[in-house]
């Protein structure tokens, strides 16, 4: 296939290197000259990837028209709360036969829309040319081309298939789904416990409480998936506690590194000046939130969550207020937290 991927961070660029492996020919949009030129030229991404060569299959432009143009399959990797606003500024640039995938793991601010929902909207897509893709993809480790799964959701199983085929290499194996609200829920909101795992490390938690925080994280994840339609088993593969405990617990993780540095003490201004990429879940935690109190679904975390990022309260309180809630029987899905 000849791939788009529209966006050049390090999920972007790592992914244009896995379709490239694949055998396919992958054009970057870069939205700086300078940045294609080097992806060009001296085939690095010296941004995000540094010390990585990229294949000779990946090509890059800062034109969206030149990456798009007869493209048989579009790879969507920008923020999540900038996804429309590009979409309206060169979505009728797509072909109208190409496959549309999502690597974007958040909910958009204003909409609560899931990413699949914002590329139809805007971009008149028929949902089944959208596809998500979500795991424990962690680009640092795939541009070093270690092992990894991941999942690709469509409700058109044969795109899924079709997908599948195209990204498989001898170290990134996908799995397919037709279930892509779980697998969207489940990338969106494990960036929300990663965050407040990281803080918990920043506070010299130990063990005992990270694992505590990530298992009643994923009973959230899968609560607010069911109450939208999502398969609950989606929520035990790699979409769901896959990505939950690579996010959570790797230093790689932006999301947990963001709260590893307001755990330690930094300001939330101050932890958003030193984050040098985008943290999903610091946007995503507030839609997210208004989300599962729409559908009636309880959120403990999320909500100390929202509560540190946006309201003022102190990290130090996430985990006495999540120790203090009324004890309750252990279940995932059945009953609230």
């Amino acid at each position: 296939m000849k791939a788009a991927v529209m966006g050049s961070g390090a999920w972007g660029t790592a992914f244009a290197m896995v379709l490239a492996d694949a055998g396919n020919s992958a054009t970057i949009w870069c939205r700086d000259q300078a940045m294609a030129d080097g992806i060009t030229h001296q085939r690095r991404n010296t941004a995000y990837h540094p010390d990585i060569q990229l294949p000779d299959d990946v090509h890059a432009s800062a034109r969206t028209e030149d990456a798009l143009a007869q493209a048989d399959l579009v790879v969507l990797a920008v923020p999540a709360q900038v996804l429309r606003e590009n979409l309206q500024r060169w979505g009728t640039q797509i072909p109208s036969s190409a496959l549309v995938i999502s690597l974007i793991k958040g909910i958009e601010l204003g909409t609560t829309q899931r990413m699949s929902e914002v590329i139809a909207d805007v971009g008149g897509i028929d949902p089944a040319r959208i596809a998500v893709l979500s795991g424990p993809n962690l680009a640092t480790e795939i541009a070093e081309r270690q092992p990894t799964a991941t999942t690709i959701a469509c409700t058109n199983e044969d795109a899924a298939c079709a997908l599948q085929e195209v990204c498989t290499t001898d170290y990134f194996r996908p799995y397919r789904t037709v279930d892509v609200v779980g697998t969207e829920v489940g990338g969106a909101v494990k960036n929300v416990i990663a965050l407040a795992n990281g803080i918990a490390v920043g506070m010299g938690l130990g063990e005992n409480s990270q694992a505590s925080l990530m298992t009643r994280g994923l009973a959230e994840m899968a609560r607010l998936g069911v109450a939208l339609g999502a398969d609950p088993l989606t929520f035990q593969g790699l979409a769901g506690v896959g990505d939950l405990v690579a996010t959570c617990q790797s230093p790689l993780s932006r999301n947990r590194s963001f709260g590893e540095n307001l755990g330690r003490g930094l300001t939330v201004d101050q932890t958003i000046a030193v984050t040098k990429q985008t943290c999903e879940g610091y946007k995503s935690c507030q839609p997210i939130l208004k989300l599962a109190q729409d559908h009636d679904v309880e959120m403990p975390i999320t909500e100390q969550v929202v509560e540190v990022l946006h309201r003022g309260k102190s990290p130090r309180t996430l985990a006495s207020a999540f120790m203090s809630r009324d004890p309750k029987r252990e279940t995932v899905l059945a009953e609230q937290d």
